[in-house]
């Protein structure tokens, strides 16, 4: 699936620009790349949204590439052609750090600035991780969860084994309970990028009585919280806890209906529209050559990790985060 968008900076916004930034100069021939997978949920919308406002701001061209399913293998494809472009910077979610970390060391070996956003491939060569701090994601779910299970229960969660970010979710959320024996994780569901197969397992273990019965249900991903929620609703389970991840307006409103407890806010759009601006940065003032690796280099010109937050929402902020989307969506 492949994109394109061209933007010119009006008059008014390039000489603010100037008075900012001094002598930066940008065209519409610089073009930015972001590439990322299932680009059909409304999280990848929100995103290019911020690359496209940025992109506009600078007056360069945007290109936004990658499959519209999870399908990591065919991210790296779109990855890759991405590359053969030359463009002026590669932003990239990286859907398993695996099999991306030769293709990305090579690009950067190659002159290709690369910055990962949301999902982070640390070992490579990559400039820097510009994103949420996933584990402190997952600590601050857990901290509700136990809450809510006044620290006994049996939790089921949903993530896509392998991506980078929602592994340190799961170790943040691990992390929280950890002193909490009475609270356990009894499976982590792989849905394979398909809210369905949450759908689906979500069934299974609502059957389930007992000791095995499950109390809560953690969603380390957009996808699953909706349809996790959509089955308490037919089951008229309001005795469980069903935790989701990020703040589309489906879940928001399905918090105000008391569906789900809560959810954490990633900041999708800030990713897009800080990743954008940090290529141009780098493609304004080029270096002779990138290093391998410069998060082991103390006098590195680029920071390891840009932290755009996280957030709590439930029923006693969540009208704001709907108010904030609705004005978004007016502008």
């Amino acid at each position: 699936m492949l994109r394109l968008k061209s933007h010119l900076a009006s008059f008014s916004v390039a000489l603010a620009l100037l008075a900012t930034t001094g002598c930066q100069s940008h065209s519409k021939s610089e073009t930015y790349v972001l590439v990322a997978n299932n680009l059909k949920l409304p999280y990848w919308q929100t995103v290019d949204s911020g690359f496209d406002r940025a992109g506009a701001e600078y007056g360069v061209t945007t290109v936004l590439n990658g499959p519209d399913t999870f399908d990591p293998q065919a991210e790296l494809a779109a990855f890759r052609q991405a590359v053969a472009r030359k463009p002026a910077g590669i932003l990239v979610s990286v859907a398993d750090a695996t099999i991306f970390r030769a293709d990305i060391n090579a690009a950067i070996a190659a002159g290709v600035p690369v910055i990962t956003v949301d999902s982070d491939a640390p070992t490579s060569s990559r400039l820097f991780f510009i994103g949420t701090n996933n584990i402190a994601a997952g600590r601050l779910g857990g901290q509700r969860l136990i809450e809510k299970l006044g620290g006994k229960g049996n939790v089921v969660v949903f993530t896509y084994p392998g991506q980078p970010n929602l592994a340190d979710r799961l170790e943040g959320y691990e992390d929280q309970i950890s002193g909490h024996p009475g609270i356990k994780i009894v499976d982590v569901v792989d849905i394979k990028g398909d809210a369905g197969n949450a759908f689906d397992a979500a069934q299974s273990f609502l059957a389930k009585t007992g000791p095995d019965k499950i109390d809560a249900f953690v969603c380390l991903e957009s996808a699953s919280g909706k349809a996790v929620a959509e089955v308490l609703q037919r089951a008229h389970a309001t005795d469980r806890t069903l935790i989701a991840m990020d703040v589309d307006n489906q879940t928001l409103q399905l918090i105000q209906s008391g569906s789900i407890e809560a959810t954490v806010s990633q900041k999708p759009f800030t990713m897009g529209y800080v990743g954008l601006k940090a290529l141009a940065e780098v493609h304004q003032y080029p270096r002779r050559s990138f290093r391998a690796n410069y998060t082991v280099d103390a006098f590195s010109p680029y920071p390891v990790f840009v932290d755009t937050g996280t957030a709590l929402v439930d029923k006693v902020n969540v009208d704001i985060y709907l108010a904030n989307a609705k004005a978004a969506g007016a502008n």
